[in-house]
């Protein structure tokens, strides 16, 4: 394929992705697209490489082959993976964003909850303080987070409040494509579903496209349009969500499913 492609429809398309750890399969051979406004979930258990597939896409690990082209502004597909390092970063403070598992690897944690959020428009160019300030308070708002901690510390923070906290400094910048790494992972029950309501809120809200990794069905149920299997590696079923976890086809989807129903 060219560096550039056209087609108005897709925000992204993944082509042949593959990563490998010497004789072990991170993930082979995937391919799908994502269209604005969707979500697609990935799941499989541990090892399963949806975590390694996510990393690729996101350009925090160099994949083996393929390709990953997302739609600019002027409606082009671009190829990620040849844009040079400074594009590259300036696609991670727009268009792009990444939530990870674990809080306290997305955010500055000697850094204020106000400076977190307000660090990313500082990114894209944003300079007058008061500006800063008040978009900070209302993003904080957004997630929950009263004004009065604004000046306080992430570490003063609950883990719920941490990846909260994280969230808004990903949304601030309003990107087009988020991805996610099990972002309720580690929580309590009841903190897992406060954050997949607001999650659930503001994809809606923002007509957000994500792609999500976890491990837990009731996460994807709730949050995606399509849903991907993986196994060792591999795509080894995929379609709607309901569809795919409803009336499973593949033997490894159905062990999935019935695990859940047993428990």
């Amino acid at each position: 394929m060219k560096d550039m492609i056209q087609d108005t429809d897709v925000l992204l398309s993944v082509r042949g992705l593959s990563k490998f750890y010497g004789a072990r399969i991170g993930c082979a051979e995937v391919s799908f697209d994502l269209f604005p406004g969707e979500v697609m979930g990935i799941v499989g258990e541990s090892g399963s490489g949806k975590s390694t597939l996510l990393n690729c896409m996101a350009g925090h690990l160099t994949p083996d082959r393929g390709e990953v082209f997302f739609a600019g502004r002027d409606g082009g597909l671009r190829d990620t993976l040849r844009m040079s390092e400074p594009e590259r970063r300036m696609l991670g403070r727009t268009d792009w964003a990444f939530v990870h598992q674990h809080a306290r690897d997305g955010l500055r944690m000697n850094v204020s909850a106000g400076g977190n959020v307000g660090e990313r428009l500082m990114a894209v160019g944003a300079r007058h303080y008061g500006a800063i300030r008040d978009s900070a308070v209302d993003w904080l708002g957004r997630v929950e987070i009263a004004e009065d901690r604004i000046d306080d510390r992430p570490t003063a923070f609950s883990g719920g409040m941490q990846q909260r906290l994280q969230i808004a400094r990903n949304l601030i910048t309003g990107p087009r494509l988020v991805f996610m790494d099990e972002p309720t992972g580690g929580l309590d029950v009841s903190v897992q579903a406060r954050l997949l309501d607001l999650l659930r809120g503001l994809v809606r809200e923002m007509g957000l496209s994500a792609v999500i990794v976890t491990h837990d069905l009731a996460v994807v149920r709730l949050l995606a349009d399509r849903l991907m299997v993986m196994k060792d590696g591999h795509v080894v079923e995929s379609g709607l969500t309901d569809q795919v976890l409803d009336d499973p086809q593949h033997g490894y989807t159905q062990l999935l499913v019935s695990s859940v129903l047993q428990v």
